[in-house]
């Protein structure tokens, strides 16, 4: 055997020998290793401590997931829950769901439904507009969406300009050529830019667009819509003032491509330069969203060499 090479297995008769030689002697004298076992109450920390890692997320998405089905008294109880307008968004889903299934029961919260439409979220807002379009029938819906026109939010008023189209109504259709326009982001107070995105960012509706500081006051600026920022008209450090364009957000593609839906049925040739910003064969301009729009500008000429 070469030097320093050790066998890999040895017969049974030098294995006895060896274990009568100082070194066997030795390890056999050595204590064995104690194992220390964890106790009792620090397995019960430990394993109530894994449980809620895993129960609180489950918790937070229980209560904000819209798809849990809500039984009649649930449906009732969350649309009159001042405390929690999740809530009475869950509910609002939810009835907006039985209304495409043409559910006759819905009607018992009609009068809900009308009442929600000037409440204090925006939110709750925007989605109550989505679902009084789901029954053009109902002369209360139509005179709510009217309303809702004015509405402060932008997204509100699209909404219900969607919903009014429905009803035959072409009364918000400069809401919905709204919806294809850049959405532009104004300083609410006068302050310093301390921070802001980057231009090129998608962003979902609420997203930060910056913060300005005034004094010790915080204003956090958000975005009104879901998109992309298309320009920013300030840096960090800067100084603005109320009043002033801090950014721009491009509109996403589901908002544009309800607006280009809607305008397919009352866009007018006015309309025509805003729709054609989205028949470009632009790497943005998803291929769904370009083809609507070539649809919608061809029926809108349509219409217009039609008429008198």
């Amino acid at each position: 055997m070469a030097a320093g090479q050790i066998p890999s297995a040895l017969p049974v008769e030098q294995l006895d020998h060896l274990a009568g030689t100082p070194v066997a002697r030795d390890s056999a004298a050595q204590p064995a290793r104690v194992r220390h076992r964890m106790s009792t109450r620090n397995r019960l920390l430990f394993f109530t401590t894994a449980w809620l890692i895993v129960l609180m997320p489950f918790l937070f998405w229980w209560n904000t997931w819209f798809g849990r089905h809500l039984s009649d008294n649930q449906l009732s109880e969350f649309l009159n829950d001042e405390k929690h307008p999740r809530h009475i968004q869950h509910a609002l889903v939810q009835l907006g769901e039985r209304l495409t299934m043409h559910d006759a029961s819905a009607v018992r919260w009609y009068s809900d439904l009308e009442r929600l439409a000037s409440y204090p979220v925006e939110e709750v807002r925007n989605t109550d507009a989505w679902v009084m379009g789901q029954d053009a029938t109902q002369a209360g819906f139509h005179t709510a969406l009217l309303k809702m026109l004015e509405d402060p939010s932008p997204m509100v008023r699209g909404n219900a300009a969607l919903s009014l189209v429905r009803f035959g109504d072409a009364a918000g259709r400069l809401q919905i050529v709204a919806l294809l326009q850049p959405a532009r982001i104004i300083a609410p107070v006068s302050g310093r830019v301390i921070d802001t995105d980057h231009a090129g960012t998608a962003i979902h509706q609420g997203g930060l667009i910056a913060k300005l500081q005034s004094g010790q006051q915080i204003t956090e600026v958000r975005s009104p819509i879901s998109g992309r920022i298309r320009t920013l008209s300030t840096v960090t450090g800067a100084d603005v003032s109320s009043g002033a364009e801090l950014a721009s957000v491009d509109p996403g593609a589901e908002q544009v491509w309800e607006a280009l839906r809607a305008l397919y049925l009352i866009g007018q040739p006015a309309d025509l330069p805003a729709v054609g910003n989205y028949e470009r064969d632009l790497p943005e301009i998803p291929d769904r969203v370009r083809q609507q729009a070539l649809l919608t500008g061809q029926a809108i000429k349509d219409r217009a060499s039609r008429q008198p």
